[in-house]
């Protein structure tokens, strides 16, 4: 139930509305409640009776319904539209307060924790499980103390009319109880897991659609159906054991309160042939019965429905419940200015679901507006490495600090805000190439985005576009080359204009005039800027102020390329592997 406490916090700021709406809800199912009095007012004192006229009758008839219609035709609309209105508002805002926290929680998860994700399945527990959740909201502090305020007054009305055929009405109460109890405990566990399954399509589904490319140029079609048969077809199992336990549920639910309406039916006709029980009291009270088990029948379902958005719950927080990698430290300070230099004081580094050491004691100094270059085989740590400086990891042991600075003792924003990175594959997001631009700056002017544009040799490119920097780049910058993306990249990182630049296989898989424009778009980039480089391409380092090759986690040497190259060490095999002329 831990779950139901935490949820009910982003309910509490609701709570006034909701006693409201409760309030107004029980005046509007009230309402329908006169019903069966009105008919048997009109069976018991115009109809059937002696002592009245024709006229008398019809006079009476007339303002009874006169009475009936003003109440069900003028006073119930509004009622029930304000009832409807405020139960979705207060439901609706509910959800938007927790996909906010969720969202915020999504953007300080470390990159560990999405390495080892689904993308798909963290969507379905932001969008599927907290609308379910949404039911708890509707259902569980609404709808059931509705249906069981109509119960409760429709028994107490019941009672002022015969005290024997109430007590028979509500004589399976207890059996309905112990059947809730017995039944629903299970139910919502298979609700869980049948989430759970549901999850695990959409994550696959999501994945596969993004590789829709690969499945087409392996031929992969066959296999790829299979896989996901394999997967529809769990959840399938899971949905069909839910579905059968439900169906048994109401099974025994429904019989229950099938039974009650008969044995009121046939003890009231009792009463009316043995004792003095009015004929209106006996349908009155049958119209009650459909009162009293309507809301119970409503129960079942709301059970159901309840059982389901908990199971949701669950899930929602045990997503919530995922601990970050990367914290500030209490009263971490904000990094405001720096100078660049950039210090790797004995850093170590392994993962923290891998105890194989990735990085060993690693001793680097650099000085601000240096730039160097990390090189070395494929699997060294070379990246690892430059992934500690913005603190996408922390380090095992040592420290990597700025300025003299343990950058673990300052809020990790504050140095991502220093950074600008340029990546083998830059993400673009599916909006407008002046939209992807602005994230180095969302309050750069119109003029900057152009001049960043142009600094990255991009702005030609993109005035040939048929919509300019509004032409929208499809999911992932799908329409653009992968020269055009990086330049859109770089674009923003000039905007942006960190002091410490990484560059990580930034100028990889391009093709020669496009690895041209972009090489010198990052000379420009990284002048008077502390710039780290990964790169395989040796041709691309040669200008740096020091190149150092890690292997196996280690510094193997460092120097500039003339200082290397004279030493003819590891750096010197791999340029002449690479087929360079020194």
């Amino acid at each position: 139930m831990s779950s139901i406490r935490r949820y009910l916090s982003f309910v509490k700021p609701y709570k006034w509305k909701i006693v409201l709406t409760i309030l107004i809800g029980i005046i509007k199912f009230g309402i329908p409640l006169l019903i069966p009095l009105f008919v048997r007012y009109i069976i018991d004192n115009i109809i059937d009776t002696n002592l009245l006229t024709e006229y008398e009758q019809t006079r009476q008839l007339v303002i009874v319904l006169a009475l009936a219609f003003f109440i069900f035709a003028v006073l119930r609309p509004p009622i029930e539209y304000f009832r409807q209105y405020l139960a979705q508002w207060v439901g609706n805002k509910v959800l938007f307060d927790i996909r906010e926290q969720l969202f915020t929680h999504i953007q300080m998860l470390s990159l560990g924790y999405y390495a080892r994700s689904k993308t798909g399945e963290i969507i379905s527990r932001v969008i599927h499980d907290v609308e379910q959740t949404k039911n708890f909201i509707m259902t569980g502090l609404m709808n059931i103390w509705l249906d069981m305020s109509t119960i409760l007054i429709a028994v107490a009305i019941m009672l002022t009319m015969d005290i024997r055929l109430t007590l028979i009405a509500v004589a399976l109460f207890p059996v309905y109880a112990v059947s809730v109890k017995l039944f629903y405990g299970r139910l919502r566990n298979l609700t869980r897991k049948r989430s759970q399954a549901l999850a695990e399509v959409q994550g696959h589904l999501h994945e596969r659609v993004q590789g829709i490319p690969v499945t087409r140029s392996f031929a992969l079609e066959e296999y790829e159906q299979a896989q996901f048969e394999e997967r529809n077809k769990h959840f399938l199992d899971r949905a069909l054991d839910h579905t059968e336990w439900n169906a048994r549920t109401f099974a025994v639910m429904n019989t229950v309160t099938d039974l009650g309406p008969l044995l009121v039916i046939g003890f009231a006709a009792y009463f009316v042939i043995t004792s003095n029980l009015s004929i209106g009291t006996m349908v009155a009270f049958v119209s009650y019965m459909d009162r009293v088990y309507s809301p119970l029948r409503r129960l079942i379902s709301s059970s159901t429905t309840l059982v389901q958005s908990i199971a949701s719950m669950d899930r929602v927080y045990e997503f919530i419940d995922e601990k970050y990698d990367i914290q500030d430290k209490q009263g971490a300070k904000w990094l405001d200015h720096i100078q660049g230099k950039v210090e790797f004081d004995a850093v170590s580094f392994h993962y923290s679901d891998d105890q194989t050491t990735i990085l060993k004691d690693i001793q680097l100094n650099i000085t601000p507006g240096e730039t160097v270059a990390f090189v070395g085989t494929s699997g060294g740590g070379k990246s690892t490495l430059i992934s500690l400086i913005p603190r996408f990891y922390d380090v095992t042991a040592g420290a990597v600090k700025i300025d003299d600075i343990d950058i673990r003792d300052v809020q990790a924003r504050s140095i991502r805000d220093k950074i600008g990175m340029v990546l083998q594959d830059n993400l673009l997001f599916s909006e407008t190439i002046e939209m992807n631009i602005r994230m180095g700056n969302p309050n750069a002017t119109e003029q900057q985005v152009i001049q960043a544009a142009k600094a990255a040799n991009a702005h030609h490119f993109i005035t040939d576009l048929s919509n300019g920097y509004q032409t929208l780049v499809g999911e992932r910058g799908v329409k653009l080359s992968g020269g055009q993306k990086q330049r859109i990249a770089i674009a923003r990182v000039f905007l942006k204009n960190p002091p410490i630049l990484i560059l990580d296989e930034a100028t990889s898989a391009l093709d020669l005039e496009s690895e041209h424009l972009i090489q010198e778009a990052l000379e420009k980039l990284a002048a008077n800027r502390t710039t780290f480089i990964v790169a395989h391409r040796l041709s691309t380092i040669t200008h740096a102020d020091r190149i150092v090759v890690i292997d196996h986690g280690g510094i193997l040497e460092q120097g500039t390329h003339e200082q290397l190259i004279a030493q003819q060490g590891h750096y010197y095999n791999l340029y002449h592997v690479q087929n360079l002329s020194v």
